[in-house]
């Protein structure tokens, strides 16, 4: 019943806005180049859904690659710096700038490195799209011990290595996890804009690249739903494994 609360409010805002997205484009008589309706989309959703799945999983299989491959490197990283002066001196003002490089900068250097067809190409991408984010939080993370922790645990003559783990590392995870929902959004949206600019043909940015060439936007919109939920699907999860990872956390207990 508390469940049914809590997410209610979202339920019907999501249903109402279908809804009124449905009665919009009956009403003004929208063309579906323009705008296609939501029942169109979901027709053209179940008439292309072999072909969806196999781009989708693809896709998906990429990014998720991609975030695994960024996020390891941005948390080694991330602790090499916040160990180190001189690397967290030098690699910070270098992640600020990288993480502000355009996606569409990324994707044609990839192809050019890894050829068109590579998926290698779109874990690159990815894993660098990740990376800085992960490690600029976890550095914060790490760095957010406040003094009188340490000195506690000073007094207890407490190794590096005790300190890490026992107050750096917890510290640090409401940060980490904070990055991995954004790098999760993060990652399929730079899959499917790697794929814009080249890749297997069965991949959902060459599938919405396609159909939207061919005026068939039931269909290029149908792909949009389907990285939808397989970007909700990877939130999802990655809150999961928050709660399982720091339930003494106060925004888990609330």
């Amino acid at each position: 019943m508390k469940n049914v609360r809590s997410y209610g409010p979202a339920i019907v805002i999501f249903v109402g806005g279908l809804a009124i997205w449905e009665l919009v484009v009956r009403l003004f008589n929208i063309q579906g180049f323009i705008l296609p309706a939501p029942t169109a989309i979901l027709s053209a959703f179940a008439a292309e859904a072999p072909t969806l799945w196999r781009a989708g999983l693809a896709t998906f299989v990429s990014a998720v690659s991609g975030l695994a491959v960024g996020a390891t490197g941005g948390v080694l990283a991330g602790m090499a710096a916040s160990r180190f002066t001189l690397i967290r001196e030098g690699a910070m003002p270098l992640a600020i700038a990288a993480n502000s490089t355009p996606i569409i900068v990324l994707a044609p250097v990839a192809n050019a490195w890894f050829g068109l067809t590579s998926p290698i190409g779109t874990v690159v991408v990815v894993a660098v799209l990740v990376f800085f984010p992960v490690m600029i939080n976890l550095v914060r993370g790490l760095l957010s011990a406040e003094a009188q922790e340490l000195e506690l645990m000073a007094s207890y003559a407490a190794t590096r290595g005790t300190v890490l783990r026992k107050l750096r590392l917890p510290g640090a995870l409401p940060y980490f996890f904070s990055a991995m929902k954004i790098a999760s959004a993060l990652a399929l949206i730079g899959a499917i804009i790697k794929e814009y600019f080249g890749g297997p043909q069965e991949r959902l940015g060459q599938y919405i690249t396609l159909k939207a060439g061919l005026f068939q936007f039931e269909e290029a919109w149908a792909a949009i739903l389907l990285a939808s939920a397989f970007g909700i699907g990877m939130y999802g999860l990655i809150l999961f494994v928050e709660r399982k990872a720091m339930p003494w956390h106060v925004s888990v207990r609330s």
